[in-house]
């Protein structure tokens, strides 16, 4: 598979980001990486763009690599884009991909920006990878990004092939019991569009597959914010919904949310399924679980409520597999949002936390912690899954980096550290390069 990387970092070769690239590089030996270092050439760049066109012809992928600056992306790769956008080449059909370095703050800004300018020319967006600066120094972040390209690769691997009308008789309880999701929806009897969406995702599904019905449970009410719930989880409310949501939901391998969009929104019914949720606190309980959304309705027209659906399941650990709506072009079908969910259940996906995740759990983290002696059962479940992770116990890294910043202030050995500093930098990412800390 042809790749075209545009490396944004000012920094070239050099750029923390570009060493994931550089990662990708070994771990995937038959796809054939082309590399442009947009950002430490721009000015070349912007004086001539003529080996772009071929460049990009001759790809399947365009690959945009770059650390995070305050909120976006490197000015030079905006100006890189600029000029992308003024040539005349054909971006249609394209794969755009973006992997980022950051600390995560406001990542999530500059993977849109990104994605909105490649879909002004033409191309098809596929979800990015947002890293921590450190990530491809740990297994776990190695692991991840393997995952993540082995799943960019099935995705345009299955789009590619033809489309095969499903003959599929077998009754939904009946199918493969490997895995077993859920379809928590509020489809009314009259809404024949997102009945229809629910049956067509459950004949392409390959697993095992059950509906909740919100509609058909009697709710005694919405959450009061009454915190009767905050020291062992029980809700006031005797309806049993505890028993539903814990009982059946919540033991799912995955959980598929089904609703058309009502006041730019999921709908009362699941604002109610939602509040109620509290009963488990700010425990993330199902994290690990993928997800899924079928949607009825102009998704593509509620800017806050892709926000909303993507912060849940980064909040919440949970892989996004897919979002499959009726609008038509452009929009995941029910088969596709299928087979991405069985994709990430088969293979195990985890989530790769961004802005919204790492931010919404630093607040979680806190909170509880300041409010343990009332919240006892999130305190429980925070220590047990070592989500007090402060950066205050990393006394060896902040006396290190007191020692850098001494030694910085000093003139003398100043201009020395910084002519080693990216020299340093870049040494355990070569080790991890080659080998040295995951096994081929």
């Amino acid at each position: 598979m042809k790749v075209l990387v545009i490396n944004g970092s000012p920094k070239g070769k050099d750029s923390i980001t570009f060493q994931t690239v550089r990662f990708l590089q070994r771990k995937f030996p038959k796809d054939d990486f082309e590399i442009i270092h947009a950002g430490a050439q721009i000015a070349l760049w912007e004086r001539d763009m003529s080996s772009l066109k071929e460049a990009v012809e001759s790809a399947r992928i365009i690959l945009f690599a770059y650390p995070v600056y305050t909120f976006m992306a490197p000015s030079q790769l905006h100006r890189f884009i600029t000029r992308m956008k003024e040539q005349d080449i054909d971006f249609s059909g394209k794969y755009a991909l973006q992997i980022t370095t950051s600390k995560r703050f406001y990542d999530v800004t500059a993977h849109r920006y990104i994605e909105e300018n490649c879909k002004d020319m033409g191309m098809r967006v596929l979800r990015g990878f947002s890293a921590d600066m450190n990530d491809l120094l740990t297994k776990e972040g190695q692991l991840q990004v393997i995952t993540y390209w082995n799943y960019v690769k099935h995705i345009i691997e299955q789009e590619a092939s033809p489309f095969e009308e499903e003959t599929d008789d077998t009754p939904f309880n009946q199918k493969n019991g490997k895995h077993r999701i859920i379809i928590v929806t509020d489809c009314s009897e009259k809404n024949e569009r997102l009945r229809r969406m629910i049956i067509d995702f459950r004949k392409a599904f390959p697993y095992e597959s059950h509906v909740v019905n919100l509609r058909k449970f009697a709710f005694r009410g919405g959450c009061m914010g009454c915190f009767h719930c905050a020291s062992d989880g029980e809700c006031v409310y005797k309806d049993g919904f505890d028993e539903l949501l814990r009982g059946k939901i919540q033991r799912a391998d995955s959980i598929v949310y089904a609703f058309s969009i009502k006041d730019h929104s999921m709908g009362t019914v699941f604002k109610t399924y939602d509040d109620r949720q509290f009963c488990n606190g700010h425990r993330t309980v199902t994290m690990g679980k993928p997800t899924a959304y079928l949607i009825d309705g102009e998704f593509s027209q509620e800017k806050n409520l892709q926000m909303i659906l993507e912060a849940r399941s980064q909040v919440g650990g949970n892989f996004l597999a897919g979002i499959a709506t009726n609008e038509g072009v452009g929009a995941d079908s029910t088969k596709t949002c299928a087979d991405k969910l069985a994709y990430a259940l088969t293979h195990r996906i985890r989530v790769n936390r961004n802005f919204y995740g790492v931010g919404g759990m630093k607040i979680f983290r806190d909170l509880i912690f300041e409010m343990q002696g009332m919240m006892r059962a999130d305190h429980k479940f925070y220590k047990a899954h070592h989500l007090y992770d402060f950066p205050q116990k990393k006394a060896g890294t902040i006396l290190f980096m007191k020692l850098v910043g001494l030694l910085l202030r000093m003139p003398q050995s100043r201009a020395q550290m910084q002519a080693k500093m990216t020299e340093g930098m870049l040494a355990p990412y070569e080790r991890v390069i080659r080998g040295k800390q995951l096994g081929d």
